[in-house]
């Protein structure tokens, strides 16, 4: 039987640890990644490491599949260490985090490793992560330093 695509979606700072506890360890190239000021909507394909799907077995393989994040009512992107002009680069995914503005807006911090962040504004969190397609087995499993 073949598994269902992953689809989750994020309402409130609850929800938004959920999608950001599934992203860990994705890698996304600066390529695919898109603010569409019209339709004030943010998004981002990833390359997903499926930790569901190895914490079920030790005989398990490891899987990536691609996955879309999706913010929308964005009212502003600002970005932090990140050349947009080099499409080449990947940046790793280590967790989104979420506060208040002073103007009741929200601020969700995509971090990312080296320092590098992206900082959407958004009047509600309205976040959407979405697989797509087949997933494929990857040799390598991340691995966490633990202090």
């Amino acid at each position: 039987m073949k598994p269902k695509n992953l689809r989750l979606i994020a309402r409130t700072e609850d929800d938004l640890r959920v999608v950001s506890a599934h992203l860990q360890d994705s890698i996304a190239s600066i390529s695919d990644i898109a603010n569409l000021k019209k339709n004030r909507i943010f998004l981002m394909q990833l390359n997903r490491f499926m930790w569901e799907d190895v914490e079920k077995g030790v005989f398990r393989k490891n899987k990536r599949i691609r996955t879309i994040l999706k913010f929308e009512n964005v009212l502003k992107i600002l970005s932090k260490n990140i050349n947009q002009l080099n499409k080449d680069k990947f940046l790793d995914f280590l967790a989104i985090e979420t506060n208040i503005t002073p103007d009741n807006n929200y601020e969700m911090k995509i971090i990312f490793a080296g320092d590098s962040i992206i900082r959407v504004i958004s009047e509600v969190i309205e976040v959407t992560l979405d697989d797509q397609g087949e997933a494929w087995n990857t040799k390598n499993k991340p691995k966490h330093k633990t202090l």
